[in-house]
């Protein structure tokens, strides 16, 4: 949901600098492996020390990267399907990496086995539910769902909240509690945006399935007819 909003508009914003590196002679594919290359290292060098505030900053910065690589591939006249296929399966890994991070604190010194396997599901099912998104997709079917929680508000709800949670090591009380609470929306968002996708997807399957019974079988009168004739 967010994502239909926000990106459009982060997209107008990002447009000169996406220019500027054009000009500069930076390709697209350049700036997606830069990007993700930027959001593993913020999140797993700084999220498993505990270093929330400063891993969410290093990861804010290269995040935005997702947007500016389109941005310049249509500005380019270059879009791809390699461009596209490679985007996404970065997406992919920078994900994982920023729910790894989480999960290798609470494995260790946050020493937390529950949240360890929260920050687990968080990952898994954010895998999940691109994955739905995209084999649907791939057997011919529009996937028409806006999901509760799509990639967009699974990173905007846990980066603001461990960048908030960061600020517990500069004297703020209490404020770490905030990474909890987000990954446990972002757990049960996910879920319930997972059975959504598969709702939609049996639906869909069932719709083409009928259609395409029906279509045979008129196709089947159609040549008894004309044996007739």
């Amino acid at each position: 949901m967010l994502n239909k909003y926000a990106r459009a508009f982060f997209t107008r914003v990002l447009t000169p600098f996406a220019a500027l590196l054009l000009r500069l002679g930076v390709s697209p594919d350049a700036v997606t492996l830069i990007g993700t290359a930027g959001v593993m290292a913020g999140a797993l060098v700084f999220f498993p020390m505990g270093e929330f505030f400063w891993g969410t900053i290093v990861i804010t910065l290269f995040v935005f990267s997702d947007l500016v690589d389109g941005n310049m591939a249509r500005q380019a006249g270059i879009s791809s399907r390699w461009g596209a296929f490679l985007d996404s399966t970065l997406d992919r890994v920078a994900d994982g990496a920023i729910f790894a991070g989480f999960a290798l604190w609470y494995a260790g010194s946050g020493d937390d086995n529950i949240l360890c396997a929260v920050a687990i599901f968080c990952l898994a099912s954010g895998q999940v539910v691109s994955y739905t998104k995209a084999r649907g997709e791939s057997i011919g079917l529009p996937v028409a769902v806006n999901g509760l929680v799509e990639r967009a508000e699974r990173l905007v709800i846990s980066l603001v909240a461990a960048g908030l949670a960061g600020l517990h090591a500069f004297g703020v009380p209490h404020i770490d509690i905030l990474l909890p609470i987000a990954l446990w929306i972002v757990a049960a968002g996910s879920l319930v945006t997972l059975i959504q996708r598969v709702v939609t997807v049996r639906r869909e399957s069932a719709e083409a399935d009928a259609a395409a019974a029906v279509s045979g079988a008129e196709g089947s009168a159609e040549q008894g007819s004309g044996a007739d004739r």
